[in-house]
């Protein structure tokens, strides 16, 4: 039996990380929640997941700011960042994969899209 790879679900829309967390662990996720980006940073530095999903636009620091500290340590720049956006600015998404994001995603999200881009940023078969 497989260890469940580990997710960080950074966002401070306590509706939305409840859904996606339902269904992430539906699919055989462990799910953890941070609602701001200082949470999300210190989260990450004391459990290390497999891989973080980061809203942009939270309340604690932005989201950008996570993604640059994130990026900025030797011992967390490897875990893939799925970045999530209410932005309509079309040049956001370059400036945040510039920043280190492997992935990013406008909402509303659909969980079972998400599902399928966390597999493929480890590497995983979005099947398995």
């Amino acid at each position: 039996m497989t260890k469940k790879k580990r997710v960080l679900i950074a966002d401070d829309d306590r509706i939305l990380t409840h859904l996606l967390s339902s269904r992430l662990q539906a699919k055989g996720w462990a799910v953890d929640v941070a609602l701001d980006a200082m949470q999300a940073v210190m989260f990450t530095r004391q459990h290390t997941p497999d891989v973080i999903v980061l809203d942009i636009a939270m309340p604690g620091g932005t989201g950008r700011q996570a993604l640059h500290s994130l990026k900025a340590s030797s011992k967390l720049r490897g875990i893939p960042v799925v970045v999530l956006s209410g932005s309509v600015d079309p040049d956001e998404e370059a400036k945040l994969v510039a920043l280190g994001a492997v992935e990013f995603l406008r909402k509303p999200i659909d969980p079972d899209v998400l599902d399928a881009r966390l597999r493929a940023a480890l590497g995983e078969d979005a099947a398995a």
